[in-house]
């Protein structure tokens, strides 16, 4: 099944993508049931699925009324877990036979770091139960909802007729044309020409802008300047993301220019920062709180009262409680319009804009984030909401997550921004000047992704921390005779020497820059590799690594996804691949390599065994640029 025909016909291609996310619903569904099933408690904590064992703190009612509960884990803290607010989670416990039992509720995640979870609880039972437990763990569960919510846009979406969203989804999908106002060039000193264009582009749209941003373009700026312009023109914008993590990072920009945020969801990063601009932080600060929760302790007082007492007395406790419920809810609605009415920017991940709070309310212009990563269908979550839709992303960087091979070779990988670029290129402004990498780590990015049309800025053309050393180098481990093994099911591979002999070449260059210079500089220092295992043994690897001990709060190791976004003075890639096959695997994956090895400022070094990589033209190539 491949990608499906072009066709000008925009319900029949969003009742494709309804038939495709189905796929992916069942494939992810029955994934989950066999991994509940099957998979033994110890790997699903390896691949960050589980909490085990979890220890339970305190419980108490959260700013929005919610019953919350606090959950620990003490082990295995440096694997990366995948628990984050709105997921949902079920706990379980193990018997000394070493079975699970699940217990029959679900709960949500309100907010997850490294350590801790504060996790809502549907009632006072579930936490009773949870609390008698022992030798508990917590899992993800399967997310229901976030499935139904977009499958119930592309049904709203499909049905709309002779309204604004019918006339977005004719013009993104359709032949319907994008439309244009005229309005005076704004200038904008402190931007270059390609990003003052983009803003300007993003201000005279009718229906749909996009601000395609390569690696290092300034995407990020732009945006939060057409962000900060609209506002001059409108009282209130949407912003949205895919991850909370990207959601985040705009609304952090966003407070720094000025802008009061009001962030749905909580943040993934927490600092106080963040925290404060959070929907509930802003909740509990109003000055009507505190009446507030004064009322709802009472109601919850009176209600163990409303079983006792004779007739009259119960009555009465019920006449009060409905006073009280009438003022809690008017104090409710009062601070929420207070909040609503005084945010420039309302943020949120693409799902939680379909979140109760938001109800009702519509926005002159959306702007997503990262779009090139965000599924079709939760484009139009939002979208729904708002008048004139804006895009930013890059296309050519990491592509949304999908699990079905067969739904993603159908065309749900193809995001709305993909099609949208490819159909009308007169709404695309690409930024050509890059801020980041040395231009010989840059250039062969440009020419195979961008055409060659990205430009190094003059003061990062020649950056670099050693004089007369090469920017961008390959060691071909293929006469070493390493080789890939496979770890765990699905849990990937691993090319343990490459690892070895990876932080060996650390060592050397560091040696070579000196030590004292890079604490004196902070120069740091990215390990990507696209494998989940080989991150986890390179990071155990440099845990008993006595002399690169110094630098460690200098280095950070992770997956090409966990490396989105983020730069380094000196990147090293570990490729892993390694066989008499030429298999490659997940690296025929060309944007995900493009983040890779576009993550770094002045120094990139690749290691991977060429006879195996370079049968794939990419990779060849790639190794001509370099030698």
């Amino acid at each position: 099944m491949k990608h499906e025909k072009e066709t000008n016909s925009p319900i029949l291609h969003l009742q494709h993508q309804q038939l495709l996310l189905r796929m992916e619903y069942e494939y992810e569904k029955e994934e989950f049931r066999r991994q509940t099933e099957t998979m033994g408690v110890k790997r699903k904590v390896k691949r960050g699925l589980c909490w085990f064992p979890a220890t339970i703190g305190r419980n108490y009612y959260n700013s929005l009324n919610q019953q919350v509960l606090e959950v620990t884990r003490s082990e295995d803290t440096d694997i990366e877990h995948s628990f984050e607010y709105g997921r949902p989670v079920c706990f379980f416990q193990q018997a000394t036979d070493g079975s699970l039992s699940y217990y029959n509720f679900q709960a949500t995640v309100s907010y997850a770091d490294e350590t801790r979870m504060i996790i809502v609880m549907p009632n006072t039972d579930a936490i009773l139960k949870v609390q008698a437990a022992t030798r508990l763990g917590v899992q993800l569960y399967f997310d229901e909802t976030s499935y139904q919510t977009m499958f119930e846009a592309l049904n709203d979406v499909i049905r709309a007729k002779g309204n604004r969203l019918s006339e977005l989804r004719d013009t993104l999908l359709g032949t319907l044309k994008p439309g244009f106002r005229e309005l005076y060039p704004v200038r904008f000193p402190w931007l270059n020409s390609t990003q003052e264009t983009a803003v300007n582009r993003v201000l005279c749209t009718r229906d749909v802008a996009i601000v395609h941003g390569p690696p290092g373009t300034g995407k990020t700026t732009t945006l939060v300047e057409a962000i900060y312009e609209t506002l001059h023109r409108e009282p209130q914008v949407l912003v949205c993301a895919q991850s909370n993590t990207a959601v985040d990072w705009i609304a952090e920009k966003l407070v720094d220019r000025g802008l009061n945020v009001l962030r749905i969801g909580n943040p993934t990063r927490v600092n106080d920062k963040m925290l404060s601009f959070t929907y509930e932080r802003r909740f509990e600060a109003h000055p009507l709180y505190t009446e507030l929760w004064s009322i709802r302790k009472e109601l919850r007082q009176l209600h163990t009262k409303t079983r006792r007492g004779t007739y009259e007395e119960r009555e009465s406790i019920r006449n009060r409680i409905s006073r009280l419920r009438d003022r809690s809810t008017a104090l409710e609605i009062q601070i929420n319009a207070d909040l609503f009415s005084s945010a420039h920017v309302i943020a949120s991940t693409l799902v939680s804009s379909n979140h109760r709070i938001l109800a009702g309310h519509r926005f002159g212009t959306l702007f997503i984030d990262e779009a090139a990563q965000a599924l079709e269908a939760a484009c139009w979550i939002a979208i729904r909401k708002a008048d004139r839709i804006v895009l930013a992303g890059d296309h050519q960087q990491l592509p949304p997550t999908i699990k079905c091979i067969e739904a993603a070779r159908g065309g749900l990988e193809r995001t709305l921004m993909e099609i949208v670029v490819a159909r009308k290129p007169e709404t695309v402004s690409l930024l050509t000047t890059q801020y980041r990498m040395n231009e010989a780590i840059m250039r062969f990015s440009s020419d195979w992704f961008y055409n060659g049309q990205l430009q190094a800025a003059p003061e990062v053309r020649h950056r670099g921390i050693l004089d007369w050393d090469t920017p961008i180098s390959w060691i071909d481990t293929s006469e070493m005779d390493f080789k890939e093994e496979f770890v765990g099911e699905s849990f990937g591979r691993i090319n343990r020497q490459e690892a070895d002999l990876l932080l060996c070449e650390l060592e050397k260059y560091i040696t070579r820059i000196g030590g004292q210079r890079i604490l004196d500089e902070r120069i740091d220092f990215g390990i990507i590799s696209p494998y989940k295992a080989q991150v986890q043994y390179l990071r155990s690897k440099l845990r008993n690594n006595a002399s690169l001990r110094p630098y460690r709060n200098l280095m950070s190791i992770n997956t090409v996804d966990g490396f989105q976004g983020q730069e380094r003075d000196v990147i090293f890639i570990s490729l892993v691949r390694a066989n008499e096959e030429g298999q490659i695997g997940f690296l025929n994956d060309l944007r995900r390599m493009n983040v890779a090895i576009t993550r770094a400022r002045m120094k990139l070094v690749i290691l991977g065994d060429a006879a195996t990589l370079t049968r794939h033209s990419f990779y060849k190539k790639l190794m001509e640029s370099i030698q």
